[in-house]
């Protein structure tokens, strides 16, 4: 196979855009989706790859198809799909309301299940395998006060992500998660805005006293997406600086 190419989600900004330019620095072509079309050709404008800039809307099964088939109009194929589009709101359960965990639910969840349903036909028909990495997060695992719903949404990221492994495997496709802990994102340094004192919380209890930062997670997504990670499959790598060890 010659050239690879990426759909990454969410990647308009943050830990998305960090992984695409990561990506792209190892000479992986990239489709930037974002749903802020804008976000999205920003950063396209920073790789040093050939790269196109595409709205989606994960949220949307038929907004997640039509972005799909611009990928595959653009480059013919889709090596490497990347479920980084996210979204959250820190506060307790009982004091949450259902429009919050509908959004939740669609955006971290509902949204890798829609990317997984139009991209992965795509990779079994080309017939060369391809590499699947969802981000989950660390709250999946132990739980996290303020994100119950979401804690409950990346869960099942996680038990997706196992179970499409063993489908897909047959296929020669990689299906596996990265769980980042707390990290230094656009979307921790609105959640500080009304939640004072957070971060400073999160960086005494992390062994390395400080945040993730966005190249952190990027390097472990780059590594599962790589020839090296070939025979992983179905699993879940913490990058939390060892906040939570298991």
């Amino acid at each position: 196979m010659g050239e690879t190419i990426a759909f990454i989600t969410g990647a308009g900004r943050g830990i998305g855009r960090e992984i695409a330019k990561t990506l792209a620095k190892k000479a992986v072509k990239v489709v930037v989706t974002d749903i802020d079309q804008s976000a999205a050709e920003e950063t396209v404008s920073l790789l040093e790859t050939e790269a196109i800039a595409v709205r989606c809307d994960v949220t949307s099964l038929n907004d997640v198809s039509r972005a799909t088939n611009e990928a595959m109009k653009a480059f013919g194929q889709i090596d490497i799909l990347i479920n980084n589009a996210g979204w959250d709101k820190i506060e307790p359960f009982l004091e949450s309301e259902p429009h919050t965990w509908e959004k939740v639910i669609a955006i971290n969840l509902l949204g890798q299940i829609h990317t997984c349903k139009t991209v992965l036909p795509q990779m079994i028909e080309q017939g060369h395998g391809g590499k699947v990495i969802n981000l989950a997060s660390d709250s999946a695992r132990v739980g996290s006060s303020g994100e119950a719903v979401y804690s409950a949404a990346k869960g099942g990221v996680v038990s997706f992500t196992k179970t499409l492994a063993r489908e897909m495997a047959r296929h020669k496709i990689n299906v596996n998660c990265i769980a980042p802990g707390p990290s230094n994102t656009p979307l921790l340094q609105e959640i500080s805005t009304y939640n004072e004192g957070i971060v400073k919380a999160l960086e005494k209890a992390i062994p390395f006293r400080r945040l993730a930062e966005a190249e952190d997670i990027a390097n472990a997504v780059a590594f599962l997406a790589s020839k090296e990670a070939d025979y992983i499959t179905g699993q879940t790598l913490s990058v939390n600086g060892g906040l939570t060890m298991a």
